[in-house]
């Protein structure tokens, strides 16, 4: 069984969306589809279009860029949540000016009392070189400390690369 919390690490197109969305596919529970993504371009409109169909028609889509912890709130003890992504949140908080360590600590605390199972997928931000401006460090700082605290809280914790899962904490359904 799927555990209480899970978290899905890994870079860009690395294949961690897709593994997140086997792993909730597979555990045969009604489906909650949280997106964070914001479309302002036609790349991102095609790229979140890419996702709809990949995910197919048997998901509760929740689209909310910045109150994720609010749709957290509206799952049922039965369903299982696919949070895609905490980088894409944490992103728009940031882009918005809010008080990160308020909205992620809102965050942290809707995980916890979740009547769900909930999946997260974020970046791994952690392998790249320094940030050259003060926004790019300050995100990487934030999403970094967020991770962190989400990995703490997590019974289940895989890095995906290349499309394949490695497991650094707990053990796969």
């Amino acid at each position: 069984m799927l555990p209480k919390l899970s978290l899905i690490l890994g870079g860009a197109a690395s294949g961690k969306s897709a593994f997140a969305e086997s792993l909730v596919t597979a555990s045969g529970a009604p489906r909650v589809y949280i997106a964070t993504a914001q479309a302002f371009d036609d790349e991102m409109r095609a790229k979140v279009a890419a996702h709809l169909a990949q995910r197919g028609t048997n998901w509760r889509t929740i689209e909310t860029p910045l109150d994720a912890a609010g749709a957290l709130t509206q799952v049922h003890e039965t369903e299982v949540v696919l949070l895609d992504c905490a980088t894409m949140w944490l992103s728009n908080h940031l882009l918005a000016e809010n008080d990160i360590s308020a909205e992620s600590d809102r965050l942290l605390k809707a995980l916890e009392v979740c009547a769900g199972r909930v999946v997260v997928v974020s970046n791994e931000v952690g392998l790249d070189v320094v940030p050259d401006n003060k926004l790019a460090r300050q995100f990487r700082d934030a999403q970094g400390k967020l991770n962190q605290a989400i990995a703490a809280r997590a019974d289940l914790a895989a890095l995906v690369v290349a499309g394949l899962p490695m497991v650094i904490k707990g053990n796969l359904p």
